[in-house]
């Protein structure tokens, strides 16, 4: 099997760990496996390490054994079955999209929350497990982060205008810096008076959070009458601001018109020194009018590049295009990065998103993350977009599907997500049956409920040999417990002929030393599954002249008694015991057997004694049971003799009449 480098999912160019900003983010897992990269694939080890083949780092799925997270997984099950059907009904719906992404990053979102709150209630007791639990929220919410970009630039495919608008809405959402620091503010006796307060103003206009800066700066405002001119003035150009309304009834050529304006009035206040005797309002006037060098002395309050990337575009380019995103973004990033440090793992991600290189997105993500679940599902999003047509792979099935394979993989090797794993495999066409093959076979089968849940599964999909596998390990379990009826149960949906003829002569062999059948209600009812094989047919079918003897319809059960002998489906063993059965019908007061039919149970009685020397060989063997035996064969004999008389005279009774 042979990958090109393109496609090749191999740990290249990236780079150490020194995670910085918010998301004190850990990349890796905590368990590895390694696998030989392509180019030494076919060479064998030999001689010095130094001809070894090269390593790759795999990464084990360690996360879907974390009860919160195993939540997520369920959930998000849910959301992609609904994506499936949803798609098939009415492929390439935009709108259906971009809910559907809502969804899972909602999702995302209601786990990152109770996974914090569990990290603090821990905290106390195991401040090891604690930390487990933040780790995982770090990752979590960069996982959502880049999925919440992704959706804007691919899912929506935001154009000029509208793009802005849902860039600031993903830095309000993922960066709470301001805050957190309005709401110290919030709480000081003098808001107006507190170190953060002319920070908290500048954090809300570098989101666009206008109405929340123009608020706070009225606070000031009363404090100060004097200055009120300019405190109205500043309010005045924050009021202003115009802003793309997606869907509006404005054009982008409109709305670039009226930002022109703005901005050069803003300019023009500068140009005037109407705030220059108020340092914190004239570096705020300068960011309103896209000066870059106000807004770089003011990146600490941005603390990411991607935050400082938006609001730089806010102020300077608000009509941007998608494609233009990339090269403000390495500009922005470099303004971020330490002299001599390299950007992390994080960083060439958002990277790769805004240079729309799918394919490295996806890469960087299966190399750093420690689970297949976000490439999984996010790769299914990109492909209904119609994304990845390009990425196809060249060893057995498209990107797509060989992530949800290896997702589903992973979820299949859980005591009770191995459920989910197998509609993932349903909807991978190309490769998924055999993956469930494999992968339903091992499924530990630890009680019957279970069973029956994986055979129901095969069922469904006409998976007839896996059907017949699990059958026969169920009935192999009972029978080494004793449990003839299960097992026989089971024998029959796997429909093992050899296996019911076995468990049928156990259950003979169980009646002739009890007398009864401990089954006997499931070997009433098997039906046409009887046919299986003649011992089960006949195992059937004595039952059922027991049922007609306990009815009382002693005509149909002595029919039904002779037919068994008659038809040689008996085992020989049991030949004695049904003529013994014969025995009650015949002390009935009305004749049960007619003289043809007494006549064909004296034959089937001599055929048992017919062998002499191979009976006289057992008898030996047996000791004081020969006598029991031969007190039978005169019982019988007795008894079939005057079951003859009384059927003689009776039919010579009725002729005479």
């Amino acid at each position: 099997m042979e990958m090109d480098e393109e496609n090749a999912f191999q740990v290249t160019d990236i780079p150490g760990i020194d995670p910085r900003g918010p998301i004190g983010f850990e990349w890796g897992p905590t368990e590895m496996l390694v696998y030989p990269t392509q180019n030494n694939r076919e060479e064998k080890p030999s001689g010095t390490p130094s001809q070894m083949a090269n390593i790759q780092v795999v990464l084990k799925d360690k996360d879907i054994y974390s009860p919160i997270l195993s939540k997520l997984f369920n959930e998000s099950h849910g959301i992609f079955m609904t994506l499936q059907k949803a798609q098939k009904d009415s492929p390439n719906n935009k709108t259906q999209l971009i809910h559907i992404s809502r969804n899972y990053r909602s999702v995302m979102r209601a786990y990152l929350e109770e996974l914090h709150k569990t990290a603090i209630s821990v905290y106390s007791r195991d401040r090891t497990l604690s930390m487990e639990f933040e780790d995982q929220v770090s990752i979590l919410s960069a996982v959502e982060l880049i999925w919440n970009l992704c959706e804007i630039l691919y899912v929506e495919a935001a154009q000029a205008g509208s793009l802005i608008v849902l860039l600031l809405d993903w830095v309000k959402v993922h960066i709470c810096q301001v805050d957190a620091m309005a709401e110290q503010l919030l709480a000081a006796d003098d808001p107006t008076e507190h170190l953060y307060y002319w920070n908290v103003i500048t954090g809300y206009i570098l989101q666009s959070r206008m109405g929340e800066a123009r608020q706070l700066l009225a606070k000031k405002a009363l404090l100060d009458p004097a200055a009120g001119s300019m405190y109205k003035c500043m309010s005045d150009l924050m009021r202003k601001m115009p802003m793309f309304i997606p869907g509006g009834n404005q054009n982008l050529t409109e709305f670039e018109l009226k930002w022109r304006h703005w901005q050069e009035e803003c300019q023009r206040c500068l140009r005037e020194g109407i705030f220059a005797s108020n340092r914190d309002m004239l570096l705020i006037c300068q960011i309103l009018a896209g000066n870059e060098d106000a807004l770089l002395e003011k990146r600490d309050l941005m603390s990411t590049w991607y935050h400082f990337l938006v609001s730089k575009l806010l102020f300077t380019h608000p009509s941007i295009k998608p494609t233009e995103l990339y090269q403000f973004a390495e500009v922005c990033l470099d303004h971020f990065i330490p002299y001599g440090s390299r950007p992390d793992p994080l960083d060439h991600i958002l990277l790769a998103v805004f240079e729309f290189n799918i394919h490295q997105v996806l890469k960087s993500c299966c190399l750093v993350l420690n689970n297949w679940w976000f490439v999984a599902h996010l790769t299914d999003l990109l492909d209904h977009c119609n994304l990845l047509q390009s990425h196809n792979l060249h060893f057995g099935s498209n990107l797509r599907e060989f992530l949800i394979l290896e997702y589903a993989s992973g979820l299949s090797s859980h005591h009770s997500l191995w459920q989910l794993a197998v509609d993932y495999f349903d909807y991978c066409p190309d490769m998924g049956r055999v993956y469930l093959e494999l992968y339903i076979e091992r499924v530990p089968l630890s009680t019957e409920r279970k069973a029956l849940k994986v055979l129901r599964i095969c069922e469904q999909r006409q998976m007839t040999e896996q059907v017949r596998s699990i059958c026969k390990i169920m009935a192999m379990k009972a029978l080494s417990s004793n449990r003839l009826g299960s097992a026989l149960s089971w024998s029959v949906r796997a429909k093992d002929s050899f296996f019911a003829t076995l468990i049928s002569d156990r259950l003979l062999q169980d009646y002739s030393i009890k007398g009864s059948f401990s089954d006997f209600d499931l070997i009433s009812n098997l039906g046409s599954s009887m046919l299986l094989s003649d011992r089960l047919t006949f195992l059937g079918k004595y039952c059922e002249f027991h049922k007609l003897y306990g009815e009382m319809q002693f005509a149909e059960a002595a029919k039904l008694l002779l037919l068994l002998m008659t038809a040689r489906i008996a085992p020989r063993s049991f030949w004695m015991t049904l003529l013994l059965d014969a025995l009650p019908l015949m002390e009935q007061k009305e004749v049960i057997f007619s003289t043809e039919q007494t006549y064909e149970l004296m034959h089937c009685l001599e055929d048992v004694t017919a062998d002499e020397a191979q009976r006289e060989k057992e008898a030996q063997a047996v000791g004081a049971e020969e006598d029991v035996e031969i007190t039978k064969l005169n019982l019988l004999r007795l008894a079939f003799t005057r079951n003859l008389a009384k059927a003689i005279v009776q039919e010579g009774t009725r002729q005479g009449s």
